[in-house]
């Protein structure tokens, strides 16, 4: 999807900005756009802002469905500490911004201690590379998203933009290609194939720099994985928000390729999530948040962040029948083969 965006400032010293701790109330908030290149296209727009808001508990939208903008009570902490594998800090639910040491001594005292902050235009490029160098608990992932192609290309920015990635791509604090790959939700088909010769070339900029790689795919799963064949995947391939079936589940176990659940598989109707989740290879399975987006059941619709991944470490585990101990400390061990350590 096309992220929404806020003018994010990076705040490595918690006393800059006032601390909003689970339970605490942020205020309503709608950017005034989506992305940083205006580049949301295809066939479905996305919904309106509405604006900045009122401090107040809850937010009725258009449609008269009240949404409750307070962050979700802390969970308890995890037995092992694991890794948000995918989250944008830079982008918050609510005109209060919180701190990034903030954010992060808010995971770690629940058990994470650390996350992929992952920056996927250039603006939210940078900021991640700053905040990965401005505390250790932050690795970076850098790459345009599939949404942002099109519009680039079509202005003749697209090859300053891969210049600028590939640059910020080969800090040592860069230890991820991505988010990349295709999403056909909102792109026209005469459009995608922007979406695909950049693909292509984020592929190759991994495997040149020996990355990994975090893949989006959004309604496009045959495409990415002939792509991914075609090229060669990079030996260290995630599926982020992994959002297939089964089927693609075992062609991620055949070819070793990572998939990261977000709380999208907690949800009552991911029936066809829950199936995949359950024949992964255990060894291939990563958790994330990719807050501030796709907070885990029972708190959808409320404000997300790194802490909660938590909440769907606990479900998957539960789900699996894997004492959670075990599961998480798979998980940490997965995350260090990927990533390296932090």
């Amino acid at each position: 999807m096309s992220h929404p965006r806020t003018n994010a400032t990076l705040w490595p010293d918690p006393a800059d900005r006032p601390a909003t701790l689970p339970g605490a109330t942020p205020e309503a908030y709608r950017p005034e756009h989506y992305g940083s290149t205006g580049s949301t296209d295809g066939d479905r727009p996305e919904q309106q802002p509405s604006g900045p808001g009122t401090n107040r508990r809850d937010e009725k939208s258009e449609s008269g469905h009240t949404r409750d903008l307070t962050f979700p009570v802390a969970p308890e902490p995890l037995p092992v500490p694991i890794v948000d594998n995918h989250t944008h800090i830079d982008m918050q639910d609510g005109r209060v911004h919180i701190g990034l040491r903030d954010i992060l001594d808010t995971a770690e005292d629940l058990g994470v201690r650390g996350v992929i902050q992952v920056g996927c235009d250039l603006d939210a490029a940078r900021w991640s590379v700053q905040a990965a160098e401005a505390d250790p608990r932050v690795l970076a992932a850098v790459a345009l998203h599939p949404n942002e192609i099109p519009a680039l290309a079509e202005a003749g920015a697209l090859d300053d933009a891969m210049a600028e990635i590939t640059r910020l791509a080969g800090h040592e604090r860069v230890r991820a290609v991505g988010e990349t790959g295709l999403d056909y939700f909102r792109t026209r088909k005469t459009r995608r194939h922007h979406q695909h010769d950049a693909f292509r070339e984020h592929i190759r900029l991994a495997k040149s720099l020996g990355k990994a790689m975090q893949i989006h795919d959004r309604d496009a799963h045959e495409d990415v994985v002939r792509i991914l064949l075609e090229e060669g995947a990079p030996e260290r391939t995630v599926f982020h928000c992994f959002s297939g079936d089964a089927e693609l589940a075992r062609i991620c176990n055949q070819h070793g390729w990572y998939m990261s659940f977000s709380g999208t598989v907690t949800f009552k109707n991911s029936h066809d999530l829950q199936e995949a989740l359950s024949v992964a290879r255990p060894e291939l399975v990563m958790v994330e948040t990719d807050a501030p987006f796709l907070t885990p059941h029972p708190y959808r619709g409320r404000p997300n962040a790194p802490y909660l991944v938590v909440q769907t470490a606990r479900w998957i585990a539960e789900h699996l029948q894997t004492p959670l101990e075990e599961f998480c400390a798979r998980v940490d061990t997965t995350v260090r083969e990927v990533y390296g350590q932090h």
